[in-house]
């Protein structure tokens, strides 16, 4: 077996680093043409199944009592909130991180060039604006 790719990596001139190019082109088809869409699906799917399962829980409990309908409103207005909360903080932590990365960047580049530092400032002003937004524009939760 081995044998085998020794000659498709180290073929005749008339063929050299052909074995590069099919291990490539098979690599390439593998991951573009099989592994990407079928991972899409499956999360397509499991959200799809996330939102009937959801959405029947909600009808199930509408339809228990006259107090059934109060709680299914609730239990969405508590769901909306813990989703903007979890954006949110998402939005923070990345905020933080593109702050992290552009100063780190601009300390990078600044001792082993000597100048051109500024390159880092722009991931880290792109970090203020996520922070300035989350803390300053965005709509208080409730």
């Amino acid at each position: 077996m081995t044998s085998l790719a020794f000659l498709l990596f180290s073929g005749p001139e008339d063929f050299a680093g052909a074995g590069m190019w099919i291990f490539l082109s098979i690599s390439a088809f593998s991951l573009f043409g099989i592994f990407i869409p079928t991972v899409t699906w499956i999360d397509k799917q499991h959200k799809e199944r996330e939102a009937f399962y959801k959405a029947e829980t909600i009808r199930r409990v509408a339809e228990a009592s006259g107090e059934g309908a109060k709680a299914a409103l609730e239990l969405l207005q508590q769901q909306s909130r813990l989703e903007r909360q979890r954006k949110r903080e998402g939005m923070k932590i990345g905020g933080i991180i593109c702050i992290a990365v552009g100063a780190a960047l601009s300390l990078l580049i600044y001792f082993n060039h000597g100048g051109g530092f500024g390159v880092g400032f722009m991931p880290a002003f792109i970090g203020a604006a996520l922070l300035v937004y989350v803390y300053l524009l965005a709509a208080p939760l409730e």
